[in-house]
């Protein structure tokens, strides 16, 4: 007699996955975690775009301070030599904190779906924690997923 504490038992069935029907032996767990990866991949990649968004904003303000620096005297006083710099350096790491979290979202993306470098996409995850609300959303779902122990066996497999 089976032990009424160890949980429901794994049903064996076939469903419609995203290569079609799945094989008969796939548990209900192995679908639901293909799916949550999925749609993890999906947000990723959303993401990846938004952040994307912010790369010309950040060459903006450092162009800025680039003409700043080389302004005509005759167009009236110039800005104080710490505006530039300000303008410059700003823009310079606000453009290239864009183009990291672009690059890490999309490698992201493209790891989850391999099942590949778990940790990566972890470090991943708490970087988009601190882009409120969405990508805090996003970060904690990814913690969720990837903590469970059949989604860690599945990564361990694509070693």
């Amino acid at each position: 007699m089976a032990n009424p504490y160890d949980g429901p038992p794994q049903v064996q069935f076939a469903a419609y996955g995203p290569q079609g029907y799945a094989p008969p032996g796939e548990t209900r767990q192995a679908i639901i975690d293909d799916e949550h990866l999925r749609l993890l991949r999906t947000g990723y990649f959303i993401s990846a775009g938004y952040a994307a968004l912010f790369i010309p904003i950040g060459l903006l303000y450092a162009v800025m301070g680039l003409v700043f620096s080389h302004l005509p005297a005759s167009s009236g006083p110039p800005p104080p030599p710490v505006m530039q710099w300000f303008f410059g350096v700003f823009g310079a790491v606000f453009g290239g904190l864009a183009t990291v979290a672009t690059v890490m979202k999309l490698i992201t993306a493209i790891r989850l779906k391999e099942r590949r470098s778990r940790t990566f996409c972890l470090v991943t995850a708490a970087f988009s924690c601190l882009e409120i609300p969405y990508g805090t959303a996003l970060g904690l779902m990814t913690f969720t997923v990837l903590s469970r122990a059949s989604v860690r066996r599945a990564f361990e497999q694509h070693r």
